[in-house]
């Protein structure tokens, strides 16, 4: 089933997202910005995207993920690592940049920025229990099964 995500341009320099092949996941999402923005090694800044979504189902949550180049060449990467846009949220979407690299980073307007994804989120009835099926890992944590 093909879904519908109405995007608002709150600022006239906005970037719609779009999807860069047809096979791609995410749509970019770009700065939206007067003017240029440095975010120096170990510094987080807020950048503004110029833009609000209205999916169409509230079954759903817009996902913002690093895009690769910038995380891998940079070390420049979402914040919180994946950004959650709720359904029922019509304010800018911004997005909250580190520079995990050992260089200032220069962001500037329609730079594109982040990716944006839109995915199903499950809602469950929660149902309190005091106790819960065992399993053959149990509590096993971290490195349990073998690494």
């Amino acid at each position: 089933m093909n879904h519908i995500l109405k995007i608002k341009k709150l600022n006239d320099k906005a970037v719609v997202p779009k999807q860069a092949t047809r096979g791609s996941a995410g749509m970019d999402l770009s700065a939206c910005l007067d003017e240029d923005v440095v975010i120096r090694p170990g510094e987080i800044k807020m950048i503004p995207t110029g833009l609000s979504a209205a999916p169409d189902t509230d079954e759903c949550a817009l996902l913002i993920y690093a895009r690769s180049g910038l995380a891998c060449k940079h070390g420049i990467a979402p914040a919180n690592c994946v950004g959650v846009v709720d359904s029922d949220y019509r304010g800018e979407i911004k997005v909250a940049l580190i520079n995990h690299g050992n260089e200032d980073f220069v962001v500037t307007n329609e730079m594109r920025i982040a990716q944006l994804v839109m995915t199903p989120v499950i809602i469950p009835q929660i149902c309190e229990v005091s106790e819960l099926d065992e399993t053959e890992r149990n509590a096993g944590g971290f490195g349990s099964t073998g690494q």
